[in-house]
């Protein structure tokens, strides 16, 4: 796989989702957390969404629960959580590994497109964000200190 739109991953409620269904939009694909003291960062990203949609930009949110256990709940769990506390409306997928011997495709495909601090891959931390021009192209790899609105600059320059 050589473009982000090669890969697909399941949606919260199970159904699979091809990437490309996002081709020539701008997208944030972050992994999130419902238990993390980065997790009001929710309310940034729905607005970044609700602000820039028309506009060709959409967040993709990836659940995972390996730092500190901090997304312990089922799909329905975060669903509710999401909608309930956040209001959330951008597509989110089921739960995966970001890290490790279970580390989805598509998060290899991104750290190694947009390595961290040193060349690391490794992902830190819930909230890691990669953006990707309309093109697929990985363009930046943010830290979870990054706020939505800290990177709303950078969108708006794709758009």
């Amino acid at each position: 796989m050589t473009a982000i739109y090669d890969f697909e991953a399941d949606l919260l409620d199970g159904t699979p989702q091809k990437l490309d269904a996002w081709r020539g939009k701008v997208l944030l694909i972050v992994n999130v957390a419902s238990k993390c003291g980065f997790t009001p960062q929710y309310a940034g990203l729905e607005a970044l969404y609700r602000a820039h949609k028309d506009e060709g930009f959409t967040v993709l949110g990836f659940p995972c629960n390996q730092f500190g256990h901090q997304e312990p709940g089922d799909a329905a769990e975060i669903r509710n959580f999401c909608s309930t506390k956040y209001e959330v409306t951008f597509p989110l997928f089921a739960k995966i590994d970001v890290n490790g011997t279970n580390l989805h495709p598509l998060y290899r495909f991104l750290k190694q497109a947009a390595p961290g601090v040193l060349g690391s891959e490794a992902i830190k931390w819930n909230f890691t964000k990669f953006l990707i021009d309309r093109e697929g192209n990985v363009v930046r790899r943010y830290a979870p200190a990054d706020t939505p609105q800290k990177i709303d600059g950078d969108i708006q320059k794709l758009l």
